[in-house]
């Protein structure tokens, strides 16, 4: 197969734990492939994923080799990977606008963003490194509120003309211009806001699901996320968190057989714990009714590995996004967006989504 080229904006603990994935992957065989949701997907496997550009604002990293910079201050994630070669991909200064809080600005310690003293790129200097390395897919792995930041990147894509896949809560695929520009220009996108592998709000939606079929009424729900990384940190700032509070809370309230007022429902990160690294440790609680109206509640802890978690979704979008550039397909991808994000434009059941994935994968139905 050719090589499915990617620049990743933002290389943080969900770039170290995609990027470690596709050289741990390459010397497994399909037996050996645990923890992938496709081994395949049209041919393609994760060792024919190659990184070409990386964009950051921490002097730790730019100029760095990107399977270097991986491994630098503030990033936390497990290294799962002992030997990564190098990429042969430099790190180049990003544009920062909203890409970085106030409170993490320049703090010399190992938990926050020092920003390098690089000047920043225009629109042209960054679609210039898109187009001469050779990019087709612009992941977009920025801190959480940074809306001025994505949109410029989107642009950038656009007018480079390749694929944009946006694991971050501010709405692109899921907001009609933009969603109406990436159709026009035939280019795919896939959004908004990446769900983990097997994360808190999947599991959620999954309890809410059971709960429907078994005749459960919910009355009240909780999910508190607790969890010591950059992403954490940054959500500290609550003028940066709405829309991914929005985000989560209405991949749940979705499927929910009857949508709970916004008093019975909350969801959202919680606190930072700054030992906790980048295990996200979350806490769901689910108030109801069973027959008779008789009361029950069930509670669930949850304790997983944030980034590896978001990188087992990342490593499908990223192929699935290559089988439409393949197809000629463009604008929002449906099915992958469906499946794999929390803020899809359109909201589906995960049996639904995972139907779509299907006929999507096989003959390119439920774009």
């Amino acid at each position: 197969m050719q090589p499915i080229k990617i620049g990743i904006i933002g290389t943080g603990n969900c770039a170290s734990s995609l990027l470690q994935g596709i050289e741990y992957y390459r010397y497994k065989t399909e037996e050996e492939s645990i923890g992938l949701l496709h081994w395949k997907i049209n041919g393609y496997t994760p060792s024919d994923i190659v990184v070409t550009s990386a964009f950051d604002i921490d002097r730790r990293k730019v100029g760095k080799d990107v399977h270097e910079a991986i491994f630098q201050p503030p990033n936390c994630t497990l290294k799962f990977t002992q030997n990564m070669p190098h990429a042969n991909v430099t790190v180049s200064m990003g544009a920062i606008l909203d890409g970085c809080a106030d409170h993490m600005k320049n703090y010399d310690d190992d938990y926050t963003f020092v920003l390098s003293n690089q000047p920043e790129p225009d629109k042209k200097n960054v679609i210039e490194i898109l187009k001469n390395s050779g990019t087709e897919i612009l992941l977009n792995y920025l801190p959480v509120g940074s809306e001025k930041a994505t949109r410029f990147y989107a642009q950038c894509a656009l007018e480079a003309g390749i694929a944009f896949i946006n694991n971050i809560p501010v709405f692109i695929a899921g907001n009609p211009k933009w969603a109406e520009k990436f159709k026009k220009a035939n280019i795919p996108i896939i959004g908004d806001d990446i769900k983990s592998q097997m994360g808190a709000t999947i599991i959620h939606r999954s309890l809410v699901n059971l709960f429907a079929k078994r005749g459960v009424k919910i009355d009240n729900t909780y999910q508190l996320n607790t969890g010591g990384n950059t992403d954490f940190l940054n959500m500290m700032d609550q003028n940066r968190l709405s829309l991914k509070k929005q985000s989560k809370t209405e991949a749940v309230k979705s499927v929910m057989k009857q949508r709970l007022d916004d008093r019975k429902i909350h969801i959202g990160p919680s606190d930072y714990v700054p030992w906790l690294n980048d295990n996200k440790v979350a806490f769901i609680r689910m108030e109801g009714c069973i027959f008779g109206n008789v009361p029950m509640n069930l509670e669930l802890r949850l304790s997983v590995e944030d980034s590896p978690n978001s990188a087992g979704a990342a490593i499908d979008c990223i192929r699935l996004c290559k089988v439409a550039l393949d197809r000629n397909l463009g604008g929002v991808l449906e099915a992958p967006s469906a499946l794999y994000c929390k803020r899809p434009p359109v909201q589906y059941t995960d049996d639904i989504a995972f139907s779509m994935i299907d006929n999507f994968i096989s003959d390119g139905r439920s774009n």
